[in-house]
This record gives C-alpha cells, structure tokens and sequence, in this order.
C-alpha cells in the first residue's frame, strides 16, 4: 500500500547471500588498496589536527597569562621586571608556535586554519599589547611575523609526533594571516579599555586621554574595512565601540568633574557608569 515501507533492492536477497558476498571481498584487490590508503590518510589527517587544536590551547592559555602580567605594569614597583617576564613567557608562546611550523611542514595551512585561529589571535593580542606599552603604537604584522622565524638547528624535544628522520628546511616559519591580525587588534582595544580604568586607579590621568586618541585611531581603521570585510571581523567591530566608548566617558569624566571628584573615587566612579553604559546597550 502507499503507507508501506519501500523495498530496497538487496533485501531481495537472502541475509546469508550478502554476508558471503562480504567474505569473499579480496583485500589484496587494487581497490581495496586504495580504500585503505584513504583511511590512512584521514587518519593521519585528523590525528594532525587534534595536534594543533592542543597546541593553540596552550598558546591561548601562554598568551593569557601574558595578557594578564602586563596588566601589573601600571601598578608595579619596577615595570622593567614585568616586561622582561613578559618576554620571557612571550618566547615561550614562540617555541609553541615553532611546534605548530613543524606540523605544517608539506602541509597547506589553510587546511588547519581553524585549529591555530584562536591561539594566533590570542598571541597578537598579548604581543601587540606588551608593545604598546613599550611605545605607545600598534604593532605592525610585518614585525609579528619576523618574530615567528625559526632556525631547525635546535629541535624541539617536546614535539614527539615529529618524525627526526623527516628533514626540515634551514628556517621554519609561521605567518600571521590579516584576520588573525585583525581579530587580535580587536581584542586588544578591550585590554586598553581596562588599561584605562587600572591606570586612573593609580593616579594617572593623561593615559586615559592617550588611550581615547589611539582607540579613536584604531576605530577609524576598522571601519574603512566595514562589512567588506570577513564576518568575524565586522563583528568584533560593536566590541571595540563599546570599549571607545568606556574610555572616551572617562575622559570627558576626568576633564569635566576631574578636578572635584577625588583620585582614590575616580576608579569607581568609571567602573559604576561602565556597568550603565553595558545596561544600556543591552536593553538597545
């Protein structure tokens, strides 16, 4: 009837048929080669990516924890000794990032481009935030990627997928793509906004206003680029407007009742119409 199960046309066929069809397939058939060789491949494939997967999540932890050291600098006795501790766990992150050169020797990186984005980008935030707390500007992708050249001289022992009988050529590197370097800066304007914040805190009052300028700058940036560009990076776009707009609240802030208000209040004067702005925008 028309509510009935459509027959398929091997259950014509008796059960004991196909299962002895199954038993006299030849392993050794070309065919049968080819199918394994697939396996094979994918196999090898996936074992690579579950690799880089592991070590962008070390490289995203690594770069955190540098994020979160700079963040000392403003209140630190001797910021020197955090910038070199902040070096220090920044070379650790590159000897991460020469791990992941090594797995994509031979390989096409765009193929496991979405098992590195995430620690790629977490790194241009940490080093592009430690240099603007050197220099006061943005750090380009140029000097980023001249950092991730890497000599095959001293191999890392840590890497135990690597096959040593494999040869590597003299130099390894690993560029950053202009997303993962766009989507890096973004981030970074919210580390400036609590930047920002720390530093009114301590009693420095032109930071904010330096800030504001060079988050202005960045904003501007970003919205030449629009919706023209990638998805990921127009929508990381409201974030940094949301943190422009924290910082210039607290320059208008400082400049209209900073004189009044005291500099021990100041900070939680931000932090309370930091929390209205966030309210707002939600209920918008």
């Amino acid at each position: 009837g028309s509510g009935g199960f459509r027959k398929r046309k091997h259950d014509n066929f008796p059960h004991g048929q196909r299962r002895d069809e199954k038993e006299n397939v030849n392993p050794s058939s070309a065919l049968m080669k080819s199918f394994k060789s697939f396996q094979q491949e994918l196999d090898t494939r996936h074992d690579k990516y579950e690799r880089l997967v592991k070590l962008s999540r070390d490289i995203t932890i690594e770069s955190k924890r540098t994020i979160f050291l700079l963040h000392r600098f403003i209140s630190a006795p001797n910021g020197d000794d955090i910038l070199y501790d902040s070096e220090v766990k920044l070379d650790a992150v590159r000897r991460r990032i020469k791990q992941v050169a090594q797995e994509l020797v031979g390989e096409d990186m765009y193929q496991f481009h979405r098992a590195i984005s995430p620690g790629l980008q977490e790194y241009v935030e940490a080093v592009s935030f430690q240099y603007f707390i050197k220099t006061r500007s943005l750090i380009s992708i140029e000097d980023i990627n001249k950092q991730l050249i890497f000599t095959t001289e001293d191999r890392e022992e840590s890497n135990m997928f690597f096959n040593p009988r494999d040869k590597l050529p003299p130099t390894l590197s690993l560029k950053v793509t202009p997303v993962d370097y766009l989507l890096g800066v973004a981030d970074l304007t919210g580390e400036l906004m609590r930047l920002c914040i720390s530093s009114v805190g301590n009693g420095d009052i032109d930071t904010p206003f330096e800030l504001s300028q060079f988050l202005r700058q960045i904003y501007d940036g970003f919205t030449f680029i629009g919706n023209t560009g990638p998805y990921e990076v127009s929508k990381k776009l409201y974030t940094l407007k949301q943190s422009l707009a924290k910082v210039e609240n607290a320059c208008y802030t400082l400049k209209v009742r900073g004189s009044e208000i005291p500099k021990h209040v100041l900070v939680d004067v931000f932090s309370t119409k930091t929390e209205l702005i966030d309210h707002e925008e939600c209920l918008s």
